[in-house]
């Protein structure tokens, strides 16, 4: 969770926020003009590109301790990003280097604070079995002790079962390894995990060295968020040629700067901002391009708006919805294969949380929450996006996708605090109806009163499932030039949409002639 500390400090000299942190009235701002293409670019997205990012002590948070009764609740929150998929899971961040599985004879190492456990183990492998859900499973690396990896590796992979493993991850963020007290002396003084002479070549020579103890399962690395470190993935790739999976870590904000000037300091604004605040962030699709040249796929398998646990006022309010749909469309962008959102009980970054009263599960989601749904609902798996022509959208982001049965689905995100946007939409299909679901809330700011095409989990959920009647509306394309629809379509102030236009049936006669 303390992820990328480093990294995101590391931002563009003399950015500012140049936006108020209270929004005012202001009016509406001139008419956009967007006009889809009909090329589309890019791998088609995979399915479980939407995952979960959890420590080792949130599985049981959110899933219960009762392998034979997982938490219904978590389970629809979990489906509804995935929908008839295999959703993707990441257990790690700080806690990866915080766990062990105890070995025997062996007295607890310094620095860890949780035992895996034979319980904690079969809910792993129940949730596993309900959902069809792969893991990414962070392994002790900082303890440096290689009969305590390899402990906990046979443990995970017979406990809860290989097909249900997609990778093991070793270590998280080694890059603070050697900056971080790990553990504390009898004095309590504060000792580092590593030497300060520890750097990228020495973790790529463990990496190795757990590789060939662990035979042929795939791993999972570097688990950085340091855009120093991940200059040098080259390197890594080169070693490490059957690499399962990539993983990088990337937050938007940093929760450790002192001043709000920058542009990475936690505000809605910034959060808002389309300029990225780190080279990191930037140098996504550079990181993609590198992996998908030897053939491996890369996840950003740590991810959520601002670092160490969020920010209240910003990460838990409604703008970190219309970021999270951004985000993630970023990434789809870049050519990465998958994001996880790390979440974790009781941080301004949790996308839900849980009680269980009376026997009964109940859950409070987050407005984050509802960006990634949202963009589930538009990017299903198979999709591809389209090349979209923007006229006078500063403060609108535009994405498109067509999926596979053809259908197009268009996503407008204003990103203004206090001007709504109004925008002609032209398609080069058929004139014909399309339908416009909204993503609205009281304000950036808002907490609750969210709604996604009308419904919403309101204050409480027993279920997990959207709730209410939806307010699907219906718009007809304005008369236009042959070939071609207009769509007018208006967005309040901080708020999102969905145009989906499906394709119409063909007749007989147009099947004939292909």
């Amino acid at each position: 969770m303390a992820v990328a500390v480093i990294v995101l400090a590391l931002l563009l000299d003399g950015a500012t926020s140049a936006m108020a942190t209270k929004p005012t009235a202001a009016s509406p701002a001139a008419p956009a003009v967007v006009t889809v293409g009909t090329i589309a670019h890019g791998p088609p997205i995979p399915a479980g590109f939407v995952g979960l990012s959890l420590e080792y002590r949130t599985l049981l948070s959110y899933a219960g301790t009762d392998p034979n009764a997982i938490n219904p609740v978590f389970v629809r929150l979990l489906q509804n990003l995935t929908p008839d998929q295999a959703p993707e899971m990441r257990i790690g961040g700080d806690s990866t280097d915080w766990t062990w599985w105890p070995v025997a004879k062996m007295r607890r190492p310094r620095g860890i604070t949780y035992d895996v456990t034979p319980g904690w183990l079969a809910v792993a492998r129940a949730l596993a079995q309900e959902t069809r859900l792969r893991y990414i499973m962070g392994i002790n690396l900082e303890a440096d002790n290689r009969v305590v990896e390899a402990a906990e590796a046979r443990a995970l992979l017979s406990g809860i079962g290989q097909r249900h493993i997609a990778a093991l991850e070793l270590g998280n963020e080694p890059e603070l390894y050697s900056i971080r007290g790990y553990y504390n002396t009898p004095r309590g003084v504060p000792m580092a995990g590593r030497p300060p002479s520890y750097d990228f070549q020495t973790f790529t020579d463990e990496f190795s060295s757990f590789r060939r103890a662990i035979g042929g399962f795939p791993l999972a690395g570097p688990s950085s968020g340091s855009y120093s470190w991940l200059q040098h993935l080259p390197q890594f790739l080169a070693a490490e040629p059957s690499l399962g999976v990539v993983t990088v870590h990337s937050y938007w904000l940093n929760k450790c700067l002192n001043s709000p000037s920058l542009l990475g300091y936690p505000t809605v604004p910034n959060l808002l901002n389309p300029r990225p605040p780190s080279r990191l962030t930037a140098a996504l699709a550079q990181y993609a391009s590198l992996s998908h040249a030897d053939h491996v796929p890369i996840r950003i398998d740590e991810m959520n708006s601002v670092t160490c646990g969020g920010r209240t006022g910003v990460s838990d309010v409604f703008a970190s919805a219309l970021w999270a749909l951004n985000a993630l469309f970023e990434a789809m962008a870049d050519g990465i294969d998958g994001v996880n959102i790390h979440t974790f009980p009781g941080t301004a970054n949790q996308l839900f949380g849980f009680s269980r009263v009376k026997g009964e599960w109940i859950g409070t989601v987050r407005p984050e929450y509802y960006g990634l749904l949202m963009f589930s609902q538009a990017a299903p798996p198979g999709s591809k996006l389209l090349r979209v022509a923007q006229e006078n959208t500063e403060q609108t982001r535009v994405w498109a996708t067509v999926a596979k049965n053809g259908s197009t689905r268009l996503v407008l995100i204003n990103d203004s605090l206090t001007r709504a946007s109004s925008v002609l939409v032209h398609t080069p299909t058929p004139s014909e109806p399309a339908e416009l679901e909204r993503l609205l809330a009281p304000s950036a700011y808002a907490t609750s009163a969210i709604t996604i095409d009308g419904q919403s989990f309101g204050a409480q959920t027993t279920t997990g499932s959207l709730a209410g009647p939806t307010t699907t509306v219906t718009l007809t394309p304005s008369a236009a030039p042959a070939a071609v629809a207009t769509y007018a379509i208006t967005l309040p102030a901080a708020s999102a949409a969905i145009l989906t236009i499906s394709p119409q049936p063909r007749t007989p006669a147009q099947r004939r002639s292909g």
